[in-house]
């Protein structure tokens, strides 16, 4: 059952290993003392550098993973080392099946000084294993990530394309 919908799941569970503790938050008020939605938000802003967005829409993806908007719920996945923000990831439910996967994965992120460790796989494995049906995600072709992703499994599929004003 997902956790996300499974009312016998915590609502910030949290798994520890080594000096690593991986911690669910799926509503605004499950936020640990280390990472509020401000700190999210300015850690995944830094970390993500060229490859993120800007800070409003980084806050936005909170709000719309976190269910305040339809089709919600989804959820905030923080990496928390000696209490210190060390990586986070967002998942969006899309309320989609078939032609667009269940689950779109918004952002991973990881401390530059903290690279190298594992912790975006940690990451990406946890997250995958609380969702269920498919998981999509967008990187960009010269993002290092990308082979993160493809040794995770992910397949380029699909080009995107996009339309903008």
């Amino acid at each position: 059952m997902d956790p996300a919908t499974d009312p016998a799941a915590p609502a910030d569970r949290s798994t520890e290993t080594d000096d690593l503790r991986l911690q669910f938050v799926r509503s605004w008020d499950a936020f640990p003392a280390e990472a509020d939605p401000d700190t999210v938000t300015r850690f995944l802003y830094k970390a993500l550098d060229r490859f993120g967005d800007d800070e409003p829409v980084i806050r936005r993806s909170l709000s719309d993973a976190l269910g305040e908007t339809p089709p919600g719920p989804g959820f905030l996945l923080l990496a928390l080392s000696d209490d210190r923000l060390v990586g986070a990831l967002v998942m969006l439910r899309t309320g989609m099946t078939g032609y667009v996967p269940e689950n779109l994965l918004l952002y991973v992120a990881v401390d530059p000084d903290e690279r190298g460790r594992g912790i975006g796989g940690r990451l990406c494995r946890e997250a995958m294993r609380s969702v269920e049906g498919q998981v999509k995600l967008h990187v960009e072709y010269d993002n290092p990530a990308k082979r993160l992703y493809e040794r995770l499994g992910f397949e380029n599929k699909y080009a995107e394309m996009r339309w903008s004003q």
